[in-house]
């Protein structure tokens, strides 16, 4: 199920991408020669328009200038756009003499377009889907304005359980899902936090930033275990529990925190304990049974999830246009990150193996929907690198030819072209490395 997913998102953002290009370019009558998803290195192909069983089946295609078609090789796709310069290296054509429906021959800022179309259908389709997601389900989180539970990390840095963050340098967090992203992204010196009443200064030692990224659950909210429900099947269904009891501690051991409490049953499990209970103005004590598992057969309170909805798709669009734009500048900074060698940040660079661990082992719509609107924006930001061989590359000479009105010369291009491809190669291999480094460990 997660591979099926990884497949689908995948597929359907490499179409969306490249289907952007085509568009641009057949806007301004630019000839689109191939689009193809995955590649067909090799011109090993599963499926094309021109040739093999589909052609025979459905002869009309083959007199469409563009052959469609789909690789053997699923790491990608491309739309190849005539007379222009891209992975194919196709320099045979850049010998001739330029024709009046290729890339190079139309003006900068036709080009400019074609090249962005792909980023800009990512991004879209990103807005489309977070104001999708919010017309069906609408918004639910957890405010950042809640107390904290520390792993060991978390308190060596200096933070305590029950401290509420107020502010990480000038930034006031929202969402408490974030803390921990936030802390590392926004390159914060100190947090500001509420401890018993006073007003407490962390001073954040830049050179941890790396623990932070590979330190998972710095921060866990820090509830109270209050009593919701007692199922009459419960093992402790006679106890004399009642709901909104608080249990404040086990065997004479304080438990402020449900954290406390279910590491301290799990400690007894099988046996029992004796828990104080708070009762509106009362205190008392209640034996309790544990099962096997650490468990006393109880309900909770649930976490104070905040929800938000909308009336209708149309009055959703500016909140998933937000969302869009909240998660470009979350991964941009993590792109600053993986370009800063200290943070060791990447180490968690992964490929489409990584991407797999994402997506959850059943299928759900929304989490389907979320991660691939989210690989959409990193599918976007990813291209808008200047590296040759990306989108932004050729973004950067096109504006360059724009502003200095030089554009630069076919065997320029060309070699820029093979720089960016080794870089990319580069990090698909560092990219497979760290994955496969994670699976051995």
């Amino acid at each position: 199920m997660k591979a099926l997913q990884v497949i689908l998102a995948l597929a359907a953002l490499i179409l969306i991408h490249e289907a952007g290009h085509f568009c641009f370019a057949k806007m301004f009558r630019i000839r689109v020669d191939k689009f193809f998803l995955f590649m067909d290195l090799g011109g090993f192909k599963l499926l094309s328009t021109k040739e093999g069983w589909f052609s025979k089946i459905c002869p009309w295609f083959k007199n469409n200038e563009t052959e469609y078609g789909i690789g053997w090789l699923p790491i990608g796709g491309y739309c190849k756009i005539n007379g222009m310069i891209d992975e194919s290296m196709d320099m045979e054509t850049m010998k001739q003499e330029p024709k009046p429906w290729e890339f190079r021959t139309k003006p900068a800022w036709q080009r400019l377009l074609v090249m962005a179309g792909g980023v800009l259908y990512n991004f879209i389709f990103a807005i489309l889907a977070f104001t999708l997601i919010l017309t069906i389900w609408g918004d639910n989180y957890i405010k950042a304005d809640n107390d904290i539970y520390v792993n060991e990390l978390a308190y060596d840095m200096g933070f305590r359980n029950g401290d509420r963050i107020l502010r990480m340098d000038d930034f006031v967090p929202e969402d408490f899902s974030m803390l921990q992203a936030d802390l590392a992204r926004r390159n914060v010196h100190k947090a500001v936090v509420l401890r018993d009443n006073d007003t407490i200064s962390i001073y954040i030692d830049q050179a941890r930033i790396g623990e932070v990224l590979n330190t998972p659950y710095m921060f866990d909210i820090a509830l109270p275990f209050v009593i919701d429900t007692v199922p009459p099947t419960s093992r402790n269904a006679g106890a004399g529990l009642v709901r909104g009891d608080r249990i404040i501690a086990i065997d004479s051991t304080a438990t402020p925190y449900r954290q406390d409490i279910v590491g301290m049953l799990q400690a007894n499990a099988g046996g029992s304990v004796e828990a104080t209970v708070v009762r509106n103005a009362d205190t008392l004590s209640v034996p309790l049974q544990i099962d096997s598992t650490g468990m006393i057969g109880v309900y909770m309170e649930q976490f104070p999830f905040t929800h938000k909805s909308y009336g209708n798709f149309i009055t959703a669009i500016p909140a998933g246009t937000k969302k869009m734009f909240s998660s470009i500048g979350g991964y941009v900074r993590d792109l600053k990150l993986v370009a800063t060698p200290s943070t060791q940040a990447y180490k968690s660079v992964g490929s489409f193996i990584a991407i797999g661990q994402v997506f959850p082992s059943r299928w759900n719509w929304y989490a389907f929907l979320s991660i691939t609107a989210l690989l959409s924006i990193m599918l976007g930001v990813m291209n808008l690198l200047p590296i040759p061989g990306l989108d932004g590359g050729h973004i950067l000479f096109t504006i360059y030819e724009m502003v200095t009105g030089r554009k630069p010369s076919d065997s320029f291009l060309a070699g820029a072209q093979v720089i960016g491809m080794i870089l990319l190669f580069g990090l698909m291999i560092l990219a497979f490395g760290n994955d496969i480094g994670r699976l051995i460990h």
